[in-house]
């Protein structure tokens, strides 16, 4: 794709995010048609948004949420600023499309992690993390039928990245097992969901570790303070106007969200 191709796509992606509209899919003229058109898409969206990106989200980190999309691996996308809210925060439920909330783990990073030739093992990458925190994440879709969008239209519409709740950070969070750690979600008081790390790629660090490979091969690397959300422990989870979510993570702590 040549510049003014993605420029038209940034531009088609963006406002339809600001104003909550929907397509059905990109235009032909500025349609990627791979992976790398697509990331090419999304990393000039970051440049011309006007708003600072504060980390990543890994999307489809499990098998039937690759299925439900239609991909064999899992996407990243960016998170903006004005996206983030702190937790118990008010979102507008109405303008969704997707209308489902997602209970994650998140991590925030230390210390840059540089792309380079080689692989970083799970070690390196733990080792430049500063905090765990609990997280929900609401996702959407600018395409009016997001499970047959493809893998390049879905890097380029940020890999359905939306809002996202930021809550309290893990005391001594090395220590425990996240694979094992078990996560409910409460909707309206009620349980709704019941998972665990495990449903996060195995584990919730391995996917931390995909994405910091996956940037670097890319040419980008991840920076110290970035956000990495890295995937929903449960099943997402319908909402609608007026309910409540609380992705509760045991002794962790919980974190929540209002739908108005």
């Amino acid at each position: 794709m040549d510049k003014a191709a993605i420029g038209r796509a940034v531009d088609i992606l963006w406002h339809a995010r600001l104003e909550c509209r929907r397509m059905d899919g990109l235009p032909a003229d500025c349609r990627p048609s791979s992976l790398a058109e697509g990331y090419a898409i999304q990393d000039a969206m970051a440049a011309a948004a006007g708003q600072k990106v504060v980390g990543w989200k890994i999307a489809a980190t499990s098998a039937a949420g690759q299925r439900h999309i239609g991909i064999d691996e899992p996407l990243g996308g960016r998170l903006f600023a004005n996206f983030v809210l702190q937790d118990g925060a008010l979102l507008p439920a109405a303008p969704l499309h997707m209308r489902v909330a997602e209970a994650e783990f998140a991590f925030r990073m230390a210390r840059d992690l540089a792309p380079r030739a080689t692989a970083y093992s799970v070690e390196e990458v733990l080792d430049a993390v500063a905090d765990l925190h609990l997280a929900i994440e609401v996702p959407d879709a600018r395409f009016e039928k997001f499970a047959e969008a493809g893998p390049a239209q879905i890097a380029a519409d940020d890999a359905f990245a939306a809002w996202f709740v930021l809550g309290i950070r893990v005391a001594d969070w090395r220590r425990i097992d996240l694979a094992a750690h078990p996560v409910r979600a409460f909707k309206n008081g009620v349980l709704a969901r019941e998972g665990s790390g495990a449903n996060v790629l195995g584990d919730p660090r391995k996917a931390l570790t995909w994405l910091a490979n996956d940037r670097s091969k890319r040419g980008i690397g991840l920076s110290a303070g970035d956000i990495i959300t890295t995937g929903t422990c449960v099943t997402p989870l319908e909402i609608g106007p007026g309910d409540k979510v609380v992705a509760d993570f045991g002794a962790l702590g919980q974190v929540s969200a209002n739908f108005v």
